[in-house]
């Protein structure tokens, strides 16, 4: 009996161990056992009611007037002490000194790491963890604070609600390389295997960040890895960074997720959560939905066009216009002319010479006969009276 009861107190005990949560110790991944759709089993946290990411459906996103840009603080001070860079299974990390912070939130945050995730399929087939409107970036910058206006450690604010701020800086490709990211991308190739570390050179971490900083999404939810501690303050910029098609290639295979000596060499890829549902969350912004109007570079460039094809076809009208008006005060100009030169006469009898008689050939010939017989007559008559008259002696 007492060897019964022990047996299932060990059976117990085994049964109790097996179904506990995992400590923040236990190993977790994206897929696979302890995959992402398992992390609420392991982490609690992971399936609460305020996860992130999210997809930002602009429609429904509310304007918040209060919502002021972010000031980093000391992101170019980099001075001449090297950066971390590690892979710790999961992305690379690049960790932060205390002096840079963030200003713009109602308290100020002290910077301590980025890190960055990303696809597989190269560009267009996602790789973002926040999506806007259903749509994918290529990849995601974050860059994570702690408040330490009331909290002294990262550890101690990761687990209030107030604690963290994280910026999110979606990531799109293109034809250009973007330099500043070659300050971490250059160096993946030293932390290949998971735990590998290397010393970089610091650089401006604001490089990295997009122009606009003020038009972001405002909204409160989680870490988007375990323990998914619900403490995060997140800033979504609207803008995006271009990398090069290159770029997002070197980042996409580079890594492992798997150690030095493991057998089996994994590789780091498709390390981004699914969106979360956003529940009774509302998402904010600080820009009007007027202003904030989201155009795709196919977009940009197909207005450009139609601007200039517009420009051009109104040019050709106004020509076109101008040459009408011409013509057709050269033919009334013309036509004038024509009607003037035509009533003249009417307007100067004085000068309009007597019209010439015409007589036909009949009339001619006996007019030419009569004046022949005049003219027989006139000499006869001459003779008679040459004869008539006396003649004077010498």
């Amino acid at each position: 009996m007492d060897s019964l009861g022990l047996l299932i107190f060990v059976m117990l005990l085994c049964f109790q161990w097996t179904a506990a949560p995992a400590t923040k110790n236990t190993t977790w991944t994206y897929s696979g056992l302890v995959g992402q759709s398992e992390w609420s089993r392991y982490f609690p946290d992971c399936g609460g009611t305020s996860q992130s990411p999210v997809d930002v459906v602009t429609t429904k996103t509310k304007f918040d007037p209060s919502l002021i840009p972010l000031t980093p603080r000391g992101y170019s001070q980099h001075n001449n002490n090297p950066f971390t860079l590690y892979n710790n299974g999961h992305t690379a990390v690049i960790e932060l000194p205390e002096w840079m912070g963030l200003e713009g939130l109602p308290w100020f945050f002290t910077a301590v790491q980025m890190h960055l995730h990303w696809g597989s399929g190269g560009p267009s087939y996602g790789g973002s963890e926040h999506t806007i409107n259903g749509l994918s970036a290529d990849a995601e910058l974050h860059v994570v604070h702690y408040n330490s206006e009331l909290y002294p450690s990262m550890a101690t604010a990761m687990t209030q609600s107030d604690g963290m701020a994280v910026l999110g800086i979606l990531i799109v490709t293109g034809e250009e390389t973007n330099l500043a990211f070659n300050n971490i991308l250059n160096y993946l190739g030293r932390i290949r295997h998971a735990n590998q570390k290397v010393s970089i050179p610091a650089f401006d971490v604001h490089s990295l960040l997009p122009k606009d900083l003020g038009r972001y999404y405002r909204y409160n939810g989680s870490l988007t890895t375990p323990p998914c501690y619900q403490s995060v303050i997140w800033t979504l910029f609207h803008e995006r960074v271009q990398i090069s098609k290159a770029q997002l290639m070197k980042m996409e295979t580079i890594l492992y997720s798997s150690k030095v000596d493991d057998d089996d060499r994994i590789q780091l890829q498709d390390n981004y959560r699914k969106t979360q549902p956003l529940n009774a969350r509302v998402v904010f912004t600080s820009f009007s939905a007027e202003s904030g109007k989201e155009l795709s570079p196919g977009e940009v460039t197909a207005i450009v066009i139609g601007v200039m094809c517009g420009c051009v076809g109104l040019a050709v009208i106004i020509r076109f216009i101008v040459k009408t008006i011409r013509f057709l005060k050269l033919l009334n100009h013309e036509t004038v002319v024509v009607n003037s030169s035509t009533s003249s006469w009417d307007v100067l009898p004085s000068n309009r010479p007597t019209s010439m008689s015409r007589m036909s050939q009949p009339e001619k010939a006996n007019e030419k006969k009569q004046d022949m017989a005049l003219n027989s007559t006139s000499e006869a008559e001459k003779k008679e009276e040459s004869l008539a008259s006396p003649q004077t002696e010498p």
